[in-house]
Formats: C-alpha cells, sequence, structure tokens
C-alpha cells in the first residue's frame, strides 16, 4: 500500500498506507478495539494496489471485494478461526457499501443494520472518515437510525409460515422462501403490520403462482 496514491478531493491525507497508519493511530484511542476491528482496519485497502487505475480520476473499482479476496488469503494463512475470518472479510468487503446507507430502502437499511457485524463495520467507518475526508455524516446517520428503532422494527415478528403459504395453496419450495423475504420487506417499509394484511400481499403479488394441484 506504501507509495499508492488516492485522489486528493477524498484523501487529502496522502497515499493508502499513510491512510492506513492513520486509521491504527485512531485505533489506539477506541476503548477495548476487538482483534477484528484492528485486522479490518489493517486490511480495509488493501485491495487498492491491484485496483488502481488513472480515468477522470484515480480510481479503485471494485477494491472492496478484491480486498475482501486477499484478506482471506491472509486470515487462511494466520490460521484464524473461522468467525474471524468472516468477520474480517465483511467488514473488509462491505466498508464501501456503508456509504450508501442514506440512499438505501427503509427494508434495505434495516437488513443491513442488522448484521451481526455492523457495530465493527460502523466503527472501521468511523476512524476511515476521521483518517481522510474528515466527514461523519453517514456515521451520525446510522446512529440516530439505531437509535429511533427498537429490535423489532430491525427483526419484526414473522407474520406468516411456510405452512400458512401452504394452507394458501403454494408449493413446497424456493417460492415459498421468496415469497416469506417478500413478506418481511413489506413489514420493514411498514407496509403491512398484521396478518391479514400480509395475506392480502401475497395473493396480490404472487397469486398468479399459486400450485395448480
Amino acid at each position: 500500500m506504501e507509495g499508492v496514491p488516492q485522489p486528493p478531493e477524498f484523501h487529502p491525507e496522502g497515499d493508502v498506507w499513510t491512510h492506513v497508519k492513520l486509521m491504527l493511530e485512531k485505533l489506539e484511542q477506541v476503548e477495548q478495539p476487538t482483534p477484528t476491528l484492528a485486522w479490518g482496519v489493517l486490511l480495509h485497502d488493501i485491495g487498492k494496489p491491484p485496483t488502481f487505475r488513472v480515468a477522470d480520476r484515480i480510481r479503485f473499482d471494485e477494491h472492496d471485494a478484491v480486498g475482501a479476496q486477499m484478506a482471506d488469503q491472509v486470515c487462511r494463512r494466520l490460521r484464524m478461526s473461522t468467525a474471524q475470518a468472516e468477520q474480517i472479510d465483511q467488514l473488509v468487503g462491505q466498508h464501501m457499501r456503508i456509504r450508501h446507507a442514506t440512499q438505501m430502502r427503509p427494508s434495505k437499511l434495516k437488513r443491513f443494520l442488522r448484521e451481526p457485524y455492523f457495530a465493527e463495520l460502523l466503527e472501521l467507518h468511523r476512524i476511515d472518515c476521521l483518517s481522510s475526508h474528515g466527514s461523519l455524516d453517514i456515521y451520525q446517520f446510522c446512529r440516530e437510525k439505531l437509535a429511533e428503532g427498537d429490535p423489532e422494527a430491525l427483526r419484526p415478528p414473522r407474520l406468516l409460515t411456510g405452512d400458512d403459504l401452504i394452507r394458501m395453496g403454494f408449493s413446497p419450495g424456493p417460492l415459498c422462501k421468496e415469497i416469506l423475504a417478500a413478506v418481511e420487506d413489506e413489514q420493514l417499509e411498514g407496509r403491512v403490520k398484521t396478518k391479514e394484511e400480509a395475506e392480502q400481499f401475497v395473493r396480490e403479488r404472487f397469486g398468479d403462482r399459486l400450485s395448480s394441484d
């Protein structure tokens, strides 16, 4: 990462390695940082050197996805536990996704906020911002969204089950999984709140796919 330049409008601090070193310094100020967060900080931009290109400006296309693959190789070589490796891979692979939080639909945002890795991802994002452009707008937005909702808002109780769908005339299989996910989306969007509303939604959206048996 040393010597790999970055677009100054986003990274006035300098090259990739300078950015990572600044983040490691900020990490020292975090109360009891976890090993996975520390590895996430160290490796989050490891995919930038192999994806570096200059177009209208310096770009690192899909460096998060490339970085996640590289991080996974590092974790395997160091024989980390499966749980640790998966957490680090998620931090590296998802660290750019959080930039789009303010544009996400409510259902997509709520699914994102409830991910088991999200707390560390949010802290990684905070340190990332403080070590580059300095804006914490997205960090504050996510904090506010987490504070305003109770657990059921992020993970509402299921209104329908597979048995309910079979009773309605649907065949067991992948379709039922698709329908249940769609119902949960409607719940997360606030458009469906009762079992009756859920059944009505299913009839309207999936009625043409009822089993003919």
